[in-house]
């Protein structure tokens, strides 16, 4: 049994594989995709008995596929919808995985997959499944809430160039280079902020796409950012996220 995982994040694609082989240690995992492009020419060329694809890739939502490359694959969708979203899959008879995954939820979807046992169960509706999902997406954050030493006042999320954090502390960077603190983790900002213009440079930094004046190859497979305003550290790219920050910026 080959498998295809379409994910652009990096804890996500090791959390899937590893469930994966604790599961059916015998599936093989033929390949890990990050982005639209990247999936469409593998799919060119193979044709897996089984796809888990996440909905919102680094560059753009994942149904583009099924616009460019004829997908006869069955696929488990993962994702962070809401109810409206996920009740198209089931009208569909497609399965979904709720982020985070969980163990039973996994093994559900395998388990129904296996009694389908259809190898070339082919998606014809991915439209209709793309306009529920435009209906009932996720709202990402537009402003937050900052405390002043004598008043309260709000920043929008379009005036922060970068957010970091240092000894347990968030900070927001703006484009005008006042920084202030947020009373929010890194993590948690990811999740809320929109990908379209923010991106997880690294385990201290999100960054704003327009905080991006350049970046040039680093050793090790890595990216050397200059942002602007600029920042007091060096700030890189990993090898591992080299291609899913070149195609969010190219987006």
């Amino acid at each position: 049994m080959k498998i295809l995982i379409i994910e652009d994040e990096l804890h996500n694609q090791r959390l899937i594989q590893g469930m994966i082989q604790e599961i059916r240690p015998h599936w093989q995992i033929a390949g890990v995709m990050e982005s639209v492009s990247e999936s469409i020419e593998w799919l060119k060329d193979n044709s897996p008995d089984l796809i888990f694809m996440d909905i919102q890739l680094v560059d753009g939502i994942c149904f583009s596929i099924f616009e460019q490359v004829h997908v006869k694959s069955p696929v488990i969708f993962t994702t962070a919808y809401d109810n409206f979203a996920i009740q198209a899959f089931k009208v569909n008879s497609i399965d979904y995985l709720l982020k985070p995954i969980k163990d039973e939820e996994l093994k559900r979807a395998i388990k129904k997959f296996e009694r389908q046992n259809q190898p070339h169960h082919e998606i014809e509706n991915y439209n209709e499944i793309l306009d529920a999902i435009r209906k009932g997406e996720k709202k990402y954050r537009t402003r937050f809430l900052i405390q002043g030493s004598k008043a309260y006042f709000k920043i929008n999320t379009s005036e922060i160039a970068y957010f970091y954090s240092q000894n347990k502390i968030t900070f927001a960077i703006t484009f005008e280079n006042k920084e202030h603190i947020i009373d929010f983790t890194l993590e948690t900002l990811e999740e809320e902020l929109n990908p379209d213009q923010f991106f997880r440079a690294n385990r201290n930094m999100i960054i704003h796409i327009d905080a991006v004046e350049k970046f040039e190859d680093y050793f090790g497979g890595k990216l050397y950012l200059k942002l602007n305003p600029p920042f007091h550290e060096e700030v890189t790219i990993s090898r591992l996220k080299n291609s899913a920050f070149k195609a969010w910026v190219g987006k």
